[in-house]
């Protein structure tokens, strides 16, 4: 069975000790750059990290305005709210995605609604979308109507699976002939592109992550992104507890969040974002040996970005023939401290998501018996040339 050639293939690229799926690389510059933090006993909201992390996003992504957050779920939630989701309104996203996607649907007090996958993106179906609205939908006085429940889609949310770049730019195409806000999920695809322009630019604004298994990291982290300058200023004042700037009086206008990032994790992101093209193209290499490996191996397809698009190769991923191959895979390589997993479970079929409304989900449920995760960190390296 070809699953030992695979565990000898791995080890001879990160070694044999445990093998993580994807973990953080650090230097001494990330320690230098905490220390220098810790010693300006500006650790928290307040410091010079905080402002420069944004602007580095914004520039490495093509964004104007860049606000930074505790988390991504908690940059997606704002920027559901900010577009104008609320109380009893509906919000399209994909079944096969991290559940944080519809948990901040649901933090708005929102529903979404479950449309089907690519077999090739992973990401969000065009055609799935189009379907689903032309025959679920009317228009009435420029807002987007669910005949079946008579609320108003307000928004639609397609993801980024693993890096790979959904077909966004048709996406926003059918956004925009429904009525709809486009928010880009791309927490896992920094560094990926459709046609050369940077995920996240489709659309009116979009969310980053920086978990720890991220490409980059600010141990727990997040980011909005939009090129609307009143948009990043609404987003600044939300997620800083819609404090009125004053020296020393607190002030409030408004019900707002405390999203707002330390500055100890943003000085952790400008350390790792002078080493983000070095993980990009090294993990483009990793991505292209794996190829090869499995171009060899019958039955097995190793994912690569569709036509004119980059991934980031976050997170590698395999199409195995069946669900049998699929746990018999994950059994082998687990049991041996290669650390695999499969995809998530579809978000339909989990309790708090049961009674939402779907599309047609069956791509949806062929990736979910075949689609599995393999080791995608970046090897150790020597990191001086990155500084």
């Amino acid at each position: 069975m070809w699953y030992r050639d695979f565990i000898d293939f791995v080890r001879s690229i990160y070694g044999n000790d445990f093998i993580p799926l994807h973990r953080p690389v650090f230097d001494d510059s990330e320690k230098n750059n905490l220390v220098e933090c810790i010693d300006s006993n500006f650790v928290s909201s307040v410091g010079y990290g905080v402002k420069r992390f944004e602007d580095n996003i914004a520039k490495f992504t093509g964004h104007k305005f860049a606000v930074a957050t505790v988390n991504g779920t908690s940059a997606l939630h704002i920027a559901l709210h900010i577009t104008g989701v609320q109380q009893g309104d509906e919000v399209i996203t994909q079944a096969l995605t991290f559940v944080a996607t519809a948990n901040a649907i649901s933090y708005c007090s929102a529903k979404p609604i479950f449309i089907d996958v690519d077999i090739d993106t992973l990401g969000m179906s065009p055609k799935a979308l189009s379907e689903w609205l032309s025959k679920n939908t009317i228009q009435k006085n420029g807002l987007c109507i669910n005949k079946t429940t008579g609320s108003i889609i307000k928004a639609c949310v397609p993801m980024h699976t693993f890096g790979l770049p959904c077909r966004a730019n048709e996406i926003s195409k059918i956004c925009k002939k429904f009525n709809l806000k486009l928010i880009e999920d791309t927490a896992e695809s920094l560094g990926s592109f459709i046609k050369h322009k940077h995920t996240g630019t489709h659309g009116d604004i979009a969310t980053f992550s920086f978990n720890g298994n991220k490409i980059i990291t600010t141990g727990g982290g997040g980011m909005i992104v939009t090129n609307n300058k009143k948009t990043a200023e609404v987003a600044k004042h939300l997620t800083t507890t819609a404090k009125i700037d004053h020296p020393y009086e607190f002030n409030h206008d408004q019900v707002g969040y405390n999203y707002r990032m330390p500055n100890i994790n943003a000085v952790l992101g400008l350390s790792q974002m002078k080493k983000l093209n070095h993980f990009l193209s090294i993990k483009k290499d990793l991505a292209n040996y794996y190829h090869n490996f499995f171009s060899s191996k019958k039955n097995v397809k190793f994912v690569n970005p569709v036509a004119e698009s980059d991934s980031n190769f976050w997170l590698n991923a395999i199409l195995l023939p069946d669900i049998k191959h699929r746990d018999d895979f994950l059994k082998e390589t687990n049991d041996r401290n290669i650390m695999t997993r499969p995809i998530w479970t579809p978000l339909n079929k989990l309790p708090m998501f049961k009674e939402c409304e779907c599309g047609p989900l069956a791509t949806t449920s062929y990736l979910e018996e075949r689609i599995v995760n393999i080791p995608s960190s970046v090897p150790s390296m020597n990191w001086s040339s990155c500084e």
